[in-house]
C-alpha cells in the first residue's frame, strides 16, 4: 500500500501538528521518554480505525484524513502521564468510531473525536484517569533522561486546592511544573501555541478570547463573593481558575477544532462565551474537578442550532425591511 497515498492531505491540520510539537517535546522534558511511543500507538490506532471504518463507507478509494493524526495528538495531550496504552488505544478508537466516522467521516461529525474519546474513558477507567497523577521532572535534562517518573502524587493543583492546600504558585502554572494531563501544564506555551494558530489563520481567535473572558468573568464574580465550592472551599482567584487543569488547552486547541466548531463570527463569540461560563459553572457547583471537555461537548451539541437561530434571524432582518417597503 502507498502509504503517502493513504492519507487526505491537509494543509490546516499539518499546520496544528506543527503546532503541537513544542507541547509534546515540554510533555517528554516534564513526564520522560514514554511519551513518544504513546503518541505513536495512539495514532496508529487513530489511522487503523478510521481506514477499517471508512472502508465501509466510502466508495472509491479509501483515505485517511491527515486530521485524524491531529485528533490522536490532541486526545495523548490530555492524557495523565501514566495512562495505560491499552486505555489510549480504547479512547482514541471510540473517538475516532463514534466521535467522527458514524457521522460520515472528516467534515460531517458535530462533536470533537478527541473529547469523545477523552470523555468515554474518564467515565469508563475512573481510576486510572483521575486517581494518579505524575510528579514532574525538573531542573536538567528533565524527563530526557529518563524512560518515565517514579514520583506519584494524587493531586493537580486543582485537586490540591479543593482539598484545602495551598494554591500552586503562578509561575510554576505558567511554565509548567506541575502536575497534570501531559499537554495543559504549561499556561505560558500553550498561550504561544494559540498565538502561533491564530497568526496562522487555522484557529478562531474570537472562540478562544471569548472562552477566557466569559470564564474569567464569571470565576471573578464567584470568588470576590466568597461562594464557596461544591468541595467545601471558597472558589479560587480567576487567573487560578484560568491558569489551571484543562482551561487554555481546552480554549485554545479543544474549542477551535475547525470541523465542530460554528463558522460565523457571531456564531463563534457565542459558543467561546458558553463554554466559558459552563466549564467554571461545573469546576465550582459538581464534584468534577475539571469542566473544560464536558463544557466543549455540550456547545458542540448545540452549534448547529445556534447558528441555525443566528441564520434565521439575518433572513428575517433582511426581509423585514423590504416588507415595510411593500
Amino acid at each position: 500500500m502507498n502509504i503517502k497515498g493513504l492519507f487526505q492531505k491537509q494543509k490546516m491540520m499539518r499546520t496544528v501538528l506543527m503546532a503541537l510539537i513544542p507541547l509534546a517535546l515540554m510533555a517528554v522534558y516534564l513526564f520522560g521518554w514514554r511519551v513518544v511511543p504513546l503518541f505513536f500507538v495512539v495514532a496508529l490506532a487513530a489511522v487503523i480505525s478510521e481506514y477499517l471504518v471508512m472502508r465501509t463507507i466510502q466508495k472509491e478509494k479509501t483515505r485517511v484524513s491527515e486530521a485524524a493524526l491531529v485528533s490522536a495528538a490532541l486526545f495523548t495531550l490530555t492524557l495523565p502521564p501514566q495512562t495505560p496504552f491499552w486505555i489510549a488505544v480504547v479512547g482514541i478508537v471510540f473517538g475516532i468510531v463514534f466521535g467522527k466516522a458514524a457521522f460520515g467521516g472528516f467534515g460531517r461529525n458535530i462533536f470533537n473525536p478527541a473529547l469523545v474519546g477523552r470523555c468515554f474513558i474518564y467515565i469508563a477507567f475512573p481510576t486510572q484517569m483521575t486517581m494518579t497523577w505524575a510528579t514532574p521532572f525538573g531542573g536538567l535534562p528533565g524527563g530526557f533522561a529518563s524512560w518515565g517518573v517514579d514520583a506519584v502524587t494524587t493531586a493537580t493543583p486543582i485537586i490540591t486546592y479543593n482539598s484545602g492546600g495551598a494554591a500552586a504558585s503562578y509561575s510554576d502554572l505558567l511554565f509548567g511544573f506541575v502536575g497534570g494531563s501531559l499537554g495543559e501544564t504549561s499556561a505560558l506555551l500553550l498561550i504561544l501555541v494559540g498565538a502561533y494558530l491564530v497568526y496562522k489563520k487555522v484557529a478562531s481567535w474570537q472562540i478562544m478570547v471569548s472562552t477566557v473572558v466569559s470564564g474569567g468573568i464569571l470565576a471573578s464574580v464567584l470568588h470576590y463573593a466568597g461562594v464557596m465550592g461544591a468541595h467545601g472551599v471558597a472558589l479560587p482567584p480567576p487567573l487560578f481558575t484560568l491558569l489551571t487543569g484543562g482551561f487554555l488547552f481546552g480554549a485554545v486547541l479543544m474549542a477551535t477544532d475547525p470541523v465542530s466548531a460554528p463558522r460565523s463570527k457571531t456564531a463563534q463569540w457565542i459558543a467561546g462565551s458558553l463554554i466559558g461560563l459552563i466549564t467554571v459553572v461545573i469546576r465550582s457547583f459538581a464534584l468534577f474537578t475539571e469542566g473544560m471537555m464536558f463544557a466543549i461537548l455540550i456547545v458542540n451539541a448545540l452549534t448547529p442550532l445556534i447558528e441555525l437561530q443566528l441564520k434565521q434571524r439575518t433572513a428575517k432582518a433582511k426581509k423585514s425591511p423590504k416588507e415595510a417597503a411593500a
